[in-house]
């Protein structure tokens, strides 16, 4: 039967449950680190940490919907079918096995896990922990039908309240003053909370997670277009309410914890001195909670929504197999150790995330160009064109060495002539210019019928 619409209950599990499949591991240590980095410039930081790490994926969970397409592929096939396929599959496997799903056991080991095994050999720990947490992630991604009972009913809920009792803790009892910013926080703290924000990877799992969501929504029984648009929406503003609460939370324990603790290379070690400093053993043993179900619900997530995705492009694998092989690559890869996971998901993300904000600014405009390929094309082709040379920048960066001879021409030609290149946003100018330019040519000079997308 029918349904018009559903109860705000059932919005609120559905809300909850994207809550938690967005909710992992760097969710918790890049606002703990925005925090004590931001100090005093703590509000516009994490204003434009929002924006990249809330504002997006709720776009990328609507954007999906008001597009009418059926998955991330057939969105991104607007600029051509062949990159629809390349990019949704190299997106899956930043979110995925490469970097996001690995992270998510490293991140909890390292951080709360490691504190409390005194002497015992690190690498051994990691093997077996990292083992144990990809085979229940395994077994809880083999029957993606059961997810929302799962995730949305079980984990999430235990998940919010312990991450509730560490922030309400800081701010009755504080455990001192705001310390003052740091680096880019103190010249432009607005902008390096914007890039900063990519780091969640929300954004990207945005537009998979939202496949998810809206499946859950029809299986309640909605079925028009503008039904499921809405209760997609109302669900997402649901999850962006409580990503937004515990990120504000979250940073603002880091920025009071530099003058007690220091400055620490991560946010990992904000939340274990917090956790000790108010509980003590019990506030580390709460802190592994926090972090295995943080991480775990992230991880049945990403393992069903790949493995989903590659048995459409590969029908021969079944999902079951296609799953293990994620698990299994996963668990190999987490074996290397957090530093370096992100070491290399970041240039990475500065390579992927332009195109992917691109993508969502013209599925939202795209009426108004009747979904030319023309425009499509030429604005993705243009942010590539920039997002590739970040990518690079970022990739010599982290390996610290100098970049190219050819790589150093071309990022001060960026720098020089392209508005907002130093604070990461040099494709932002360009792909409006040409949305509005390929937008008149569509239009005027290009003969009807040759490239609508139909």
């Amino acid at each position: 039967m029918e349904k018009e619409k559903v109860s705000f209950s059932e919005y609120l599990v559905i809300g909850v449950m994207l809550f938690a499949l967005f909710f992992g591991a760097g969710n918790l240590i890049f606002p703990a680190h925005l925090g004590q980095l931001a100090g005093e410039n703590l509000w516009p930081s994490i204003f434009g940490f929002l924006i990249t790490g809330v504002g997006l994926p709720l776009l990328g969970i609507i954007a999906i919907g008001y597009s009418g397409t059926n998955n991330l592929q057939e969105l991104s096939s607007r600029v051509h079918p062949i990159y629809g396929v390349l990019f949704t599959s190299l997106l899956y496997l930043t979110i995925g096995p490469f970097f996001a799903i690995p992270r998510t056991a490293t991140v909890p080991f390292e951080v709360s896990i490691l504190p409390l095994m005194g002497d015992v050999n690190p690498k051994i720990s990691l093997f077996i922990f990292s083992f144990l947490f990809f085979a229940l992630t395994l077994w809880l991604s083999l029957n993606p039908s059961k997810i929302v009972d799962r995730v949305g009913k079980l984990l999430s809920p235990a998940l919010i309240i312990l991450l509730i009792v560490l922030i309400v803790l800081s701010v009755i009892n504080p455990i001192g003053s705001t310390g003052r910013a740091q680096g880019e926080y103190l010249s432009s703290p607005f902008a390096k909370g914007f890039v900063e924000g990519y780091n969640t990877m929300d954004a990207l799992a945005s537009l998979v997670f939202a496949i998810i969501v809206i499946n859950a929504i029809k299986a309640l029984g909605l079925k028009s277009n503008k039904g499921i648009l809405l209760a997609t929406f109302k669900s997402g503003v649901i999850s962006a309410l409580f990503l937004g609460i515990i990120y504000i939370g979250i940073a603002y324990m880091g920025s009071i914890t530099v003058q007690t603790f220091g400055l620490f290379d991560t946010g990992g070690p904000v939340l274990s001195n917090v956790s000790s400093y108010y509980l003590g053993t019990l506030g580390l043993i709460m802190l592994a909670m926090i972090m295995i179900l943080a991480c775990l619900t992230t991880s049945i997530g990403l393992i069903t929504s790949c493995a989903e995705y590659f048995n459409t492009l590969l029908p021969n694998v079944s999902y079951k197999v296609l799953a293990i092989i994620f698990s299994v690559v996963s668990f190999v890869i987490a074996n290397f150790g957090l530093a370096n996971i992100i070491a290399f998901s970041v240039p990475v993300l500065m390579f992927l995330y332009p195109l992917t904000i691109v993508l969502m600014l013209l599925t939202f405009v795209s009426p108004l160009f009747d979904h030319s390929q023309i425009v499509y094309a030429g604005t993705i082709s243009v942010t590539f064109l920039i997002s590739i040379v970040d990518g690079l920048k970022a990739l010599c960066d982290s390996l610290k060495i100098d970049y190219f001879g050819w790589l150093s021409s071309i990022i001060s030609f960026y720098n020089d002539f392209l508005p907002l290149y130093s604070q990461g946003l040099g494709w932002l100018v360009p792909a409006v210019i040409v949305i509005v330019l390929t937008t008149v040519i569509s239009k005027f000079f290009v003969r009807e019928g040759k490239t609508v997308i139909q």
